[in-house]
């Protein structure tokens, strides 16, 4: 009987063209979910100085990013989902080429650099081909800039992070892996497929993040996954259990429950042109001091700023914001970081509310710090894994229709990471500010990006212009909102 039921599954395996390595369900939802408003590359930039060779960038590449597989790995779509293959005619000039910039009568370098971010981030990439590519600025005041632009079914933000340190003077390349086991004659690890692509990312994925975050329902979710087990545990692991279905279920019904969000200027029907803008970095020093005085988390800080930007910038044309709010989804990483070089996407979604109405900067921080903790200890993240692991196993017009639920409740994307307090070199070059943005799915139009780096907070946006034709009057609002809550805090009493 076994050896039948291996002949059938290899069979259905050759009939559905499952060969090369497949790729995971949420992996698969990524790569069908560019539109022709939104592509799903993550893009990000360098600013490098003095300037750097494109000889020197391109053996680091080989050395370093060309060890992980999937930069030399096409992204083939088939009838049972998407699979891995190597690309047979690799070209690393494909993907690494060099750029000078023309600036307008009246436009800054920085202006000028803008521009051509926003003209790549609409710009498709080869699907005949590994789903990436470098652009080298050649003689960007005095140095080099680096548009870096990747797929987002190759990996999530902290995995690209990882990747991307790679590259830098001292980075290494990725860890060796352990040799997969042979599959078995005639099955050709289609059960392992399966496990990988269903199972695991609704079980014991989800169960290590929790651990990894300290979450007490880490064991009872890897017990979801194996109920079987559960017989074997103990009082205190059933009630755990218990407790565990009742926040899911709480979390499940407020994801669906989401009422659609506030109808602003920021919210519509996105076109096929974008921009960008960013800050200079503002001290993260100054940031940990004014968190320090008001009881806030650094993140509390710079969200009520963000916050901040978007209301004044709304004011600024005229809009009534008085007890508005907009939601923008946050990623929250699902995985331990030192398995982030393995690349792929494990990472959820959790709504934030952020407060644009609130003009005094105390309490608009003090919402934002109320709205923060209460997302702890939400499984949101984990639900909104498994809806896109569902996407990925859907047709194209049904992902669609499943994932438009978080654009109608959406305004924005947006990323805060933290970045090497020191700033990094790069075949000898100093990298002296990088910034990246994720894409925006659906009809959301706003991407907005906090990073910190070398002692420093960046603040960055994405727009689409037919929603926000200027995103730099949103950049000008943010200092000035942070330097509100300095002000009060230098005026709060010094003492113990």
């Amino acid at each position: 009987m076994d050896h039948r039921v291996a002949a059938v599954t290899q069979a259905l395996s050759t009939a559905i063209g499952l060969e090369g390595e497949r790729m995971s369900k949420v992996d698969t939802a990524w790569l069908r979910m560019d539109s022709p408003s939104n592509l799903m590359m993550i893009v990000g930039i360098w600013i490098l100085q003095p300037a750097l060779s494109r000889d020197a960038l391109a053996e680091r590449i080989t050395e370093r990013l060309l060890r992980y597989r999937r930069f030399r790995q096409i992204a083939r779509e088939d009838a049972a989902g998407a699979a891995w293959v190597d690309d047979p005619d690799f070209d690393l000039a494909r993907h690494l080429g060099t750029h000078r910039l023309k600036r307008a009568r009246g436009q800054s370098a920085q202006e000028a650099l803008q521009a051509r971010v926003a003209a790549l981030a609409m710009q498709p990439l080869d699907h005949a081909h590994p789903l990436w590519r470098f652009e080298l600025i050649e003689q960007y005041e005095g140095g080099s800039a680096l548009i870096a632009r990747i797929h987002h079914c190759i990996g999530d933000g902290i995995a690209l992070i990882s990747v991307m340190m790679s590259l830098v003077d001292g980075g290494a390349p990725p860890p060796q892996r352990s040799r997969a086991k042979p599959a078995r004659e005639g099955v050709a690890g289609a059960e392992d497929w399966v496990a990988d692509t269903l199972i695991r990312p609704l079980g014991d994925l989800t169960a290590r993040a929790l651990e990894v975050a300290g979450g007490g329902a880490a064991k009872s979710l890897a017990l979801v996954a194996a109920p079987q087990q559960a017989f074997t545990g103990t009082v205190d692991q059933a009630l755990d259990i218990a407790r565990l279905g009742g926040q899911l279920a709480s979390d499940a019904a407020a994801l669906a429950l989401m009422p659609d969000d506030s109808k602003t200027r920021l919210k519509g029907m996105p076109g096929a042109v974008k921009k960008v803008a960013w800050c200079q970095p503002i001290p993260l020093d100054a940031v940990k001091a004014v968190g320090k005085a008001f009881n806030a988390s650094v993140n509390d800080v710079l969200l009520s700023c963000v916050a901040g930007a978007i209301g004044h910038y709304l004011r600024g044309l005229g809009d009534n914001t008085e007890g508005q709010e907009i939601r923008a989804m946050v990623p929250i990483n699902l995985r331990p970081l030192e398995d982030a070089w393995k690349l792929g996407n494990r990472f959820g979604l959790v709504p934030l509310l952020l407060p644009i109405g609130i003009t005094n900067p105390v309490e608009r921080l003090y919402a934002v710090r109320a709205r923060m903790n209460e997302l702890k200890g939400s499984l949101q993240p984990l639900l909104a894994f498994g809806v896109l692991s569902l996407a990925g196993l859907l047709i194209k017009p049904a992902q669609d229709a499943l994932l438009s639920l978080f654009g109608r409740k959406t305004t924005a994307v947006m990323t805060n990471v933290p970045g090497p307090a020191k700033k990094l070199q790069v075949c000898g070059s100093t990298l002296e500010q990088t910034m990246f943005w994720v894409p925006q799915t659906g009809n959301v139009g706003l991407g907005v990006s906090v990073l910190s780096y070398g002692g420093g907070v960046q603040f960055g946006v994405i727009a689409d212009t037919a929603l926000c034709p200027e995103p730099q009057a949103i950049i000008d609002g943010f200092t000035p909102a942070f330097n509100q809550l300095l002000a009060v805090t230098l005026m709060l009493p010094w003492g113990e």
